[in-house]
C-alpha cells in the first residue's frame, strides 16, 4: 500500500504483485479533509481513513513518501504530520514501513527522477495496464509509491537476506575456527 501524505488530499493506493510480473491495481483514492477544519480533527480523519484502507486490504507493507523541504514551510509541516499519522497507523498494525523520496519514486516509475505528475500518471497507467490514470494525481502518486515499493522493496529484501546469510556464515566459520583451535 502506498501513501502520498497530505492534509487536504492524502493519496492511497494498493497494488498486488511480485517482481517479474505485471502488478495489478487493487484500489486507488484519496482521504479528504476540509482545509478550514481544525488540524487535530483533520489528522484524526486521516487516521480513520488509513485504518479503513488497511482493514479492507491487509497490505504486507506500507510505503510512505518521505517528506522533503519545499518552499512553503506550512505545506511541509502539514505533509509531515500526515506522514506521521501514516507511520503510526502502519506501526499499530505491525506492518513494515518503507519510505521513498519523490525522486526515487519518479525514477522507479518513469526512469527519470525529474518526472512531472503527468508523466507519473502516464507511466502508472502503462505499467498497470489501465484505461486511464487514477484520479486525482494524489491517488496516482500513491499507486506509484506502491509500485516503487513492490519493485525496489523486493530487491532490497533480497539484498538484506543475502547480507544476513553472509553474516551468519562468517559468524559460523568463526565459531568453528574457535572450537578447532
Amino acid at each position: 500500500m502506498g501513501v502520498d501524505p497530505g492534509l487536504t488530499r492524502c493519496g492511497v493506493g494498493v497494488v498486488d504483485g511480485v517482481v517479474g510480473r505485471t502488478p495489478t491495481l487493487v484500489e486507488a483514492g484519496v482521504i479528504r479533509t476540509p482545509s478550514d477544519a481544525d488540524l487535530a480533527l483533520r489528522l484524526l480523519a486521516i487516521e480513520a481513513g488509513l485504518e479503513e484502507w488497511i482493514g479492507r486490504h491487509r497490505p504486507d507493507v506500507v510505503a510512505v513518501e518521505r517528506v522533503f523541504s519545499q518552499h512553503n514551510t506550512m505545506t511541509v509541516i502539514g505533509t509531515a504530520q500526515a506522514a506521521g499519522v501514516a507511520l503510526l497507523v502502519a506501526a499499530r498494525h505491525r506492518l513494515p514501513v518503507r519510505q521513498h523520496t519523490p525522486s526515487e519514486v519518479k525514477a522507479a516509475i518513469t526512469g527519470s527522477g525529474r518526472a512531472d505528475k503527468a508523466q507519473i500518471g502516464a507511466m502508472v497507467t502503462r505499467v498497470l495496464r489501465l484505461a486511464e490514470a487514477p484520479k486525482p494525481a494524489d491517488a496516482a502518486d500513491a499507486v506509484a509509491l506502491a509500485v516503487c515499493q513492490l519493485w525496489r522493496g523486493a530487491g532490497q529484501a533480497r539484498l538484506a537476506a543475502a547480507v544476513e546469510a553472509e553474516r551468519r556464515q562468517q559468524h559460523g566459520s568463526r565459531q568453528q575456527h574457535r572450537r578447532g583451535a
